[in-house]
């Protein structure tokens, strides 16, 4: 039997996906999604549809949206991770480093909003369960408490950081592309 050369009427024509990467076009699609109609919009089925490819596909690499999810906040984390680092490396290890690891902060939300709603909007209902994403989480958090130790004393606690993690979180909330 032979095929017509016309596409089915009424099948929305999916973006241009050539067998590349599929694992990392559906982080960015979900990425584009979350951004422009919020997590909750974000289903496997779209996503496939958007990229043009079967649903067995998508899950060859995300066992569901979850999993999905999961992923983004992971990667969100090591962002988040390596940009306050960064800061702190590059701006003296002082005052000036810790200033500049909450502008960091608040600049990583503004700049990847998409990766914040994940990782703080408690969409990731499986987090609790998933070892990599607490242990990117900490690893993030951990710089922060690096950072304030070598700025006070050896005694300063993580109790210290609960303090200033949720104000910039806030701060970083009030941002003007943040939400």
């Amino acid at each position: 039997m032979a095929r017509s050369a016309h596409p089915r009427p009424g099948k929305k024509p999916a973006k241009s996906y050539h067998h590349g990467d599929l694992r990392r076009a559906l982080l960015d699609e979900a990425l584009r999604t979350i951004q422009a109609d919020g997590v909750a919009h974000v289903t496997m089925r779209t996503l496939g549809e958007s990229l043009g490819v079967s649903r067995s596909a998508l899950y060859r690499h995300f066992a569901d949206k979850q999993s999905l999810l999961a992923t983004v906040g992971k990667e969100g984390f090591r962002m988040l991770r390596q940009a306050l680092g960064d800061a702190w490396e590059q701006n003296g290890r002082g005052r000036s480093g810790f200033a500049a690891m909450a502008r960091a902060y608040v600049h990583f939300a503004v700049e990847h909003p998409s990766h914040y709603r994940v990782m703080f909007g408690g969409f990731v209902e499986s987090a609790a369960k998933d070892d990599d994403f607490i242990g990117e989480a900490k690893a993030a958090f951990q710089v922060l408490v690096d950072a304030l130790v070598g700025q006070q004393n050896p005694t300063a606690s993580a109790g210290t950081i609960r303090c200033c993690w949720p104000a910039l979180s806030g701060r970083s909330s009030m941002a003007p592309r943040c939400w």
